[in-house]
């Protein structure tokens, strides 16, 4: 496919977004109708559409409108980039900007738009980071590294990262944690690269891998909310911890025993209805459902989806999450709390409610991650009883 068509591309699977589709099944619709376009291709149009959907409001008035060929236009402006060559109309192409179109508007103003965030969820942004609430955002614009978590249980992190080397995929370690490797070149070869295959690392954001290696070492160590069992996995590679993996969806984690028998690693699956006897544990990880805010530039269709009334459901679920892990947890065991958020109410505010709530517990950790070059946006607190 040429630039020029790959750019048609994105603006069809714009407009069928337009009617309601989320972005992963419009994606993948354009793609079955789309043999002829290859991998490259492919990654190309979905970095077009997710650049739109990280920057919308500001594609939208740069672009003069809120069609998928306005969006592009107005997302192609933002990154400098002639139009001319793009829009000519020529093989698959889209036409030529009309007279309208090749007028630039003023830059923008208001901070909606330079934040590119929706209106109201703007002052929590302000009320829950303070001054950095703008870095955040625009960090929130640009898209996410790629991070990768050494299995220190197969590998050392010098080792791996001569080994992705070898394979045309530049790292540089990473500030967050001593486990992760951020891939600066080659991050499409990562899948097929041995080290990969073989279980030596993951795919995992460093200020996940972060939040892990913050747990106290323990023998029986719990994911609650495993989803995919990123951190369960993580939780492994010590050796020394028997570790379980729970999630209310049990389909999510249908990949985990193929990744853990790939690096090496036990992770015992418990359904719901076998985890009040499967306690207690001596540490409890709470990676709790949250708005995702933190990690929005990997997933920015969220942002603009997400809701007021949403938010205040996933509250009352962090909350009951919450309590009942404590249930789980070892007399002297520690429970830990975490979300991929940068909200107050989703972190600082639920760590003090669920205090309040059982004042025989104590905190005893607290971080927080900024969204900047080296993660996403996360929370963990740690809890122990007194």
């Amino acid at each position: 496919m040429t630039p020029g068509a790959r750019i048609s591309a994105a603006i069809e699977i714009l407009n069928t977004m337009a009617d309601g589709v989320p972005a992963e099944q419009a994606l993948t619709r354009w793609a079955r109708g789309s043999r002829y376009a290859g991998s490259k291709d492919r990654a190309a149009v979905r970095d077009h559409v997710f650049d739109v959907l990280r920057q919308r409001r500001l594609a939208a008035h740069l672009g003069g409108g809120d069609t998928g060929r306005a969006l592009m236009i107005g997302v192609l402006r933002a990154q400098g980039i002639d139009l001319a060559p793009l829009f000519n109309g020529q093989g698959h192409a889209p036409l030529p900007l009309s007279d309208a179109e090749a007028t630039a508007p003023n830059a923008p103003s208001d901070m909606a738009t330079l934040w590119n965030l929706p209106d109201w969820i703007i002052p929590l942004f302000q009320a829950s980071l303070g001054a950095d609430a703008e870095a955040v955002a625009q960090a929130l614009q640009s898209r996410a590294p790629i991070s990768v978590r050494v299995n220190t249980a197969q590998a050392t992190v010098a080792d791996v990262a001569e080994a992705l080397a070898e394979a045309g995929i530049e790292t540089r370690t990473n500030d967050l944690c001593t486990t992760a490797l951020t891939v600066t070149e080659g991050e499409r070869k990562l899948r097929n690269s041995d080290s990969y295959l073989h279980g030596d690392i993951e795919l995992q954001d460093a200020a996940s891998q972060a939040v892990v290696a913050s747990l106290p070492d323990a023998e029986r160590m719990l994911d609650y909310c495993a989803g995919g069992g990123g951190k369960a996995l993580a939780m492994a590679a010590r050796r020394d911890a028997t570790v379980f993996a729970h999630d209310i969806d049990p389909r999510r984690m249908v990949d985990l025993p193929a990744r853990a028998d790939r690096a090496g690693a036990t992770v015992r699956q418990v359904t719901t209805d076998e985890l009040d006897g499967a306690g207690p544990f001596d540490v409890v990880l709470c990676d709790a459902p949250c708005s995702g805010s933190g990690s929005w530039r990997r997933s920015p269709e969220g942002k603009w989806t997400f809701t007021a009334g949403r938010l205040e459901e996933l509250t009352q679920i962090q909350d009951k999450i919450l309590d009942h892990s404590a249930t789980l947890t070892a007399k002297s065991g520690t429970l830990a709390y975490a979300t991929c958020s940068v909200l107050h109410s989703e972190n600082e505010d639920r760590a003090a409610a669920f205090l309040a709530r059982n004042p025989d517990w104590t905190q005893v950790f607290t971080k927080r991650f900024q969204v900047d070059a080296h993660g996403d946006g996360f929370f963990t607190a740690h809890f122990k009883r007194r």
